[in-house]
């Protein structure tokens, strides 16, 4: 990307890049790949000089892994990955075993119904080879130090004297963000500094690796050792410490505690990675101040209990990605605002349950070691947001704003709704003869992200089991054509053929009839883009 070396004021220089993403953890290079994919130039800025080595967050929810199918990297995410291990609570001579994860049910409609235990770095890794595929090499080693903003560009200022341009920046830079301290956004919340754990990944020599140990201790020094995916011995180990214990993170001293704690002769060796972990409960108070955004824990860190903090940040960037490719497109920039009125209730609710998980956790208890399916965020909903009012059209099952399942197809090439779905683009599917034909007559705007229709099936009453589930899945009754987000969320329904209408309907609404979003004064949509020949629901989400 062009860049200048011009350490004076920069104020006039017109943006080199559309997007600068600030930070290259999952999240930050999640939303890169998504902007990259749609054709939006992008940056990306990292203060490290390499990507991150260690496992620290090392579950991915059926959810995230429904995210990285649509990213192309599901099948790459379960090869480098693993079934998580059971759990085996070591007491005495005595070992309790039970499955920490539960599985998803069949009825939530997903092909990834449990959690995949995948180390962050291989998660990084395989996030950042996807990007530079696609031609993003990310800038190592380039820490910004001030970020400004008017109406029309955004300034990165770098520690090397470097000058960035960019249309909008994404704070993806951790808890201790950059950019969240340049948009003087308030990171409310705690740290625990008497609670500490030291995590470590290493080579244990003489611990089997088909479960999750754990070894309770009074007085909070209870120790614990995950095996992870790539075998020969490799563990995760966590190590519970009291304020008053010292910290020696040397080979020595860490074999030394991991065999008083565990009371059993192992060996501890090929350490690639240690770290002193601080519980961190905290919130951004807003996730936008103008051109600048917050993702990931930019905006909400988690404890590490549940694994929900990595995933509910790639989830933000995938929320996030195709909002800003509409905008840049044309969109009205209030679009933007529903990312934060979507996003930030779901952080909410993470972090209350992250919370209670980690009191679980450090009780030892088996009941506060059990994960639920609520953990899988395959039940998050948008229902009753800005772009999904309550009382918009519904079907049997879903409404607007809830997360589009999968069900395998009674016809056509592919296999599978996920199939139709996978890529950067809305998807409008018809069900029913009527709903067909006014899927073909269905307008839609030039620029930002495409639309890609489908006649999923030509009536809607069931003639195989196969059909059945399908209709099933979506409450499908009646002729429907549903609207699915480029974020896999239902964005738009509507229940008859009656209702659709043409693109010649008097009051110059298009075949998706009126809208989720109703109109706006003056005849306008919602964010100020005029409805005809659109519908209120495209007009709000696509560019003028």
């Amino acid at each position: 990307m062009p860049e200048s070396n011009d350490t004076g004021d920069a104020a006039a220089r017109a943006p080199d890049t559309d997007v600068t993403v600030v930070g290259a953890g999952p999240v930050g290079l999640a939303l890169a790949l998504d902007l990259a994919r749609r054709g939006v130039p992008v940056r990306v800025v990292e203060r490290d000089e390499r990507r991150f080595q260690g496992s620290r967050a090392k579950g991915i929810q059926p959810r995230t892994l429904e995210v990285l199918d649509d990213l192309g990297l599901a099948d790459a995410a379960r090869a480098a990955g693993g079934a998580y291990p059971p759990m085996g609570l070591h007491v005495g001579p005595f070992t309790k075993a039970w499955q920490m994860h539960a599985t998803a049910p069949d009825s939530i409609g997903t092909p990834y119904p449990d959690v995949l235990l995948l180390p962050q770095y291989a998660t990084t890794a395989l996030l950042h080879d996807a990007v530079e595929r696609l031609g993003v090499r990310v800038d190592f080693g380039a820490r910004a130090v001030d970020i400004t903003q008017d109406e029309e560009r955004c300034t990165v200022r770098l520690e090397d004297g470097r000058v960035l341009a960019s249309r909008y920046v994404v704070g993806a830079d951790g808890g201790s963000s950059t950019v969240r301290k340049a948009a003087g956004i308030a990171f409310e919340g705690t740290t625990d500094e008497t609670d500490r754990m030291i995590l470590v990944d290493a080579t244990v020599d003489g611990l089997s690796q088909d479960r999750w140990h754990v070894w309770p201790r009074l007085r909070g020094r209870g120790i614990a050792a995950c095996p992870l995916p790539e075998g020969e011995g490799r563990f995760q180990i966590m190590i519970r410490i009291r304020p008053e214990d010292p910290v020696d993170l040397s080979g020595p001293a860490l074999s030394a505690l991991l065999r008083r704690r565990a009371s059993v002769n192992l060996t501890l060796r090929a350490i690639t990675w240690t770290s002193v972990f601080r519980p961190n409960i905290r919130l951004a108070e807003r996730y936008r101040d103008g051109r600048l955004l917050l993702c990931g824990d930019a905006a909400h860190v988690h404890t590490p209990a549940g694994a929900q903090g990595l995933n509910t940040g790639v989830q933000d960037a995938h929320n996030l990605g195709w909002k800003l490719q509409q905008v840049l497109a044309g969109a009205d920039d209030t679009l933007l605002d529903s990312y934060e009125r979507e996003r930030r209730p779901v952080a909410a609710q993470v972090l209350g349950r992250s919370t209670e998980l980690y009191e679980g956790l450090r009780r030892t208890r088996p009941g506060g070691l059990t994960r639920r399916p609520d953990e899988h965020q395959l039940g998050i909903s948008y229902f009753g947001g800005p772009l999904a009012p309550a009382d918009a059209p519904r079907t049997a099952s879903l409404r607007c704003g809830d997360r589009a399942p999968d069900a395998a197809l009674a016809t056509g090439s592919a296999r599978r709704l996920f199939d139709l779905y996978r890529g950067p683009h809305f998807t409008a599917l018809a069900f029913g003869s009527g709903a067909a034909t006014a899927l073909d007559r269905l307008p839609w705007p030039p620029g930002g992200a495409p639309l890609r229709r489908h006649t999923v099936l030509t009536h809607t009453t069931p003639k195989t089991p196969d059909e059945a589930a399908l209709l099933g899945a979506y409450g499908i009754t009646e002729d429907t054509i549903v609207l699915v987000r480029p974020d896999g969320h239902i964005g738009d329904i509507r229940l008859t053929a009656e209702e659709a209408g043409g693109d010649d309907a008097p009051d110059g609404h298009g075949p998706v009839g009126n809208g989720p979003v109703g109109n706006g004064p003056d005849g306008e949509g919602l964010l100020g883009m005029a409805t005809p020949p659109v519908s209120p629901a495209i007009a709000r989400l696509t560019p003028a």
